[in-house]
């Protein structure tokens, strides 16, 4: 949303709206003594966070952010506001600050590597707006600048909560105004002799430092403009943290570290990086043993720069790095960003897309409202993050259900998996997991997983490696078990297709399994589900020329409510599907002409049509289905139930999902049974969908059969 000034409705001149708005909604609260540091809250993150320049709405919303927090202002205060976008941020901001370390941890103890990242992914993956981050993090710093008075486990757990979530997530956005801070404060509660002991070594204070830099920048500045070369210079004073990370990883002290004070310098091209290179070794004396050469020799992540250490005023060491700004736009946003080979984070493209879109986003020359679109709708929906009773962060496929969560825990907890609780409620094993969402797994004693876990169309599993451990545990089973299931899914799955003119051979081969016997342990297994016979099916009546001889290429079209019909070989003639047999593609067909009702369209092996045929061959023709690439086709299903309140409805649903028509609809009900047997006229495209609509009924409850009616 776009903010914009109207002064003359805007009761501060010169002041978006939306600020004003928030002032009203803070002026009309109460004036209470326990609210006043409340206030102050929200006042001291702004600042914080103003550097950043972030838009006027987002101010807004963190000044009303602590309040909200703490109850003093609730959701109706906010409603009633001019501005929507301004509630739903304080929401968003609500939100995001419930998220902390699990509940078992205890000060001191360090979150595992891969639990920090699935934290800070999720920070980004739950939010609506991601900028809502970033104020996340300026909250994190106001916590840690008013921990002194805290206890030191309080302080243990702040310092810790933000090196492992919240300083890294900084970096990786670029926020290095606040990286470098929130580091430092962390580090000064984690190791607090370390932090002394390297800041009284400095023998100076920061400002110092940076005045160091200034001095510096300006002498360069001046010897490069003289030299036709045209830079930009920037500077910084390496602070605590990073000096003692640096200290550690190289083993050396402090007096060897001669990057505490750093200049970089960006040019234009290669030839000017080596001129300005001239250039610095020319005002400086540069130390022996520590220049490097990573434009001719780049490191292994494509990384490019010349590093040199130098003596600089006052005898003071620096360090120097040159490059181009396309190495430098490298360095930040590609493959060798700093981020990577500092926090050894993995090498993930899609997570890096979306860094650099939250990047850019910061920069307030970006198109807030078609940025943040992108993020919702294409950014962060290929994962969801779910959260275990313990408080661990599970990462998984989008569209995963809690069968796919049982499986990350743990194989057995995924074989043993009979239900799960979803925020304290329980939900199918269908049920596609959300951003936030805590699951609990219920499990039996006994391994029973079950084949229809296997099917991606029942929608039970949706990561590949969970349904590879599920065929794993069914290929492990005995073999003669195996054939024996197998052969039960085969004979249900032609009986409910109505198909019986084709040798189980001849669809093995097309399966490219040795014989019938193998496709039964295949199937048993898992290694291939009941869809890929109907596919098969559909294959081989693609392929299989017998009896098919066009004798028109004219193509008739009938309409249906469902969409169209293409039938070849019938030339100008009405044509009509015999209800005694409903023939789908790609079954094989036969033309039977009528007496005033065109040609009657059979199956080759419907016995009305074989009866015709010997009595009126003559009138037999022969046809085949036409290309149409959107033509369905009718079917008729027979199914049995036990009745039960809104069972028409949950068959409605599936046939609505799988976009198939209904044509029309018979039902039987026996009163004292309460058996109902259902016929559903439909128009599906081929078998294959036919197949997966029969599958998704018999998993209804009460449904006992679903067959092909011929």
């Amino acid at each position: 949303m776009s903010v914009i000034e109207d002064e003359s409705r805007n009761p501060n001149p010169g002041q978006p709206e939306v600020v004003a708005e928030a002032r009203k909604i803070l002026d009309a609260l109460p004036d209470q003594a326990s609210m006043a540091a409340v206030r102050r809250e929200g006042e001291e993150i702004c600042a914080i966070l103003k550097p950043l320049g972030l838009p006027p709405v987002l101010d807004a919303a963190v000044q009303l952010y602590p309040l909200a927090r703490d109850g003093y202002l609730d959701e109706k205060s906010l409603q009633k506001s001019r501005f929507p976008e301004l509630g739903e941020l304080v929401a968003g901001l609500v939100q995001l600050g419930r998220f902390e370390l699990p509940p078992d941890w205890t000060p001191g103890e360090s979150l595992a590597v891969q639990q920090s990242e699935a934290l800070r992914k999720m920070l980004l993956a739950v939010v609506s707006d991601a900028r809502l981050v970033v104020a996340r993090i300026g909250e994190q710093l106001y916590r840690l600048r008013h921990a002194k008075t805290a206890s030191a486990a309080a302080q243990q757990a702040i310092a810790i909560e933000t090196q492992e979530i919240y300083a890294p997530l900084a970096n990786r956005l670029g926020i290095w105004q606040l990286k470098w801070e929130l580091e430092d404060l962390a580090f000064r509660f984690v190791d607090p002799v370390t932090y002394r002991d390297i800041a009284k070594a400095l023998k100076e204070k920061r400002a110092e430092r940076e005045e160091f830099i200034e001095e510096v920048k300006s002498t360069l500045q001046k010897e490069l403009w003289n030299n036709g070369i045209h830079a930009t210079i920037a500077g910084r004073p390496k602070h605590i943290f990073s000096i003692w990370r640096k200290m550690r990883r190289k083993n050396k002290p402090l007096e060897q570290i001669f990057d505490i004070r750093a200049i970089r310098v960006l040019v234009n091209d290669v030839a000017e990086c080596y001129a300005a290179l001239g250039i610095v070794h020319n005002i400086w004396a540069y130390l022996p043993g520590e220049f490097d050469d990573y434009i001719a020799n780049p490191k292994d992540n494509d990384y490019q720069s010349l590093h040199t250490a130098l003596i600089g005023p006052e005898g003071q060491t620096i360090e120097i790095q040159i490059r181009t700004h396309d190495m430098h736009r490298h360095a930040e946003l590609g493959v060798a960003a700093h981020w990577r080979y500092k926090e050894g984070g993995g090498n993930k493209a899609g997570f890096e897309r979306k860094i650099r879109l939250l990047r850019h986003l910061l920069e307030p020359t970006s198109n807030d409202s078609d940025l943040l679109d992108q993020i919702r709708g294409d950014v962060f929906e290929d994962r969801v993050y779910a959260v275990s009773p313990r408080g661990d962060v599970v990462e998984m496929p989008a569209d995963a259900t809690p069968l796919d969560f049982a499986y990350h825990v743990h194989t057995q907890i995924g074989h043993r998996c009979r239900g799960a609780k979803v925020n304290g409620r329980i939900v199918p094993l269908t049920y596609k997991v959300q951003n936030g969402d805590k699951i609990e797994i219920i499990t039996g004693k006994l391994e029973q997983p079950s084949r229809d876990w296997l099917s991606p169309q029942l929608g039970y599993l949706a990561a590949t490696r969970s349904r590879t451990k599920v065929r794993n545990w069914f290929r492990q089973r005995d073999k003669e078990q195996n054939k024996r299931h197998g052969r039960e899914i085969l004979d249900r799955e032609l009986s409910r297709l109505n198909v019986r003119d084709i040798p189980v051979d001849t669809i093995a081969k097309q399966l490219k399994l040795k014989d019938a016997d193998a496709m039964c342990i295949a199937l048993g297994a898992g290694d291939i589900t009941s869809s890929a016979i109907a596919s098969a099916l559909q294959n081989l009546r693609k392929d299989d020329p017998k009896d098919v001889i066009r004798k028109s290429p004219q193509r008739k079209k009938k309409d249906t409510k469902g969409g169209s019909i293409a039938i070849s070989g019938v030339g100008d003639l009405l044509y009509n599907f015999a209800r005694c047999c409903h023939p789908v593609p790609p079954e094989d067909i036969a033309g039977y002409i009528t007496i005033g009702r065109g040609v009657s369209i059979h199956r080759q092996d419907c016995g009305n049509f074989l009866n015709l045929r010997v009595k009126h061959g003559e009138r037999v023709i022969e046809v085949d289905w036409g290309d149409e690439s959107d033509a369905i086709y009718p079917a008729e299903l027979l199914l049995q139930a036990f009745d039960r309140h809104g069972l028409l409805r949950d068959i409605s649903t599936i046939l609505a999902d799988e976009h198939v028509s209904v044509d029309g609809v018979q039902t039987e009900t026996n009163k004292q049974t309460m058996q109902v047997e259902m016929r559903l006229s439909i128009s599906v495209p081929g078998l294959p969908t036919l197949s997966r609509v029969i599958g998704r009924l018999e998993q209804l409850p009460n449904v006992t059969s679903v067959r092909r009616n011929s």
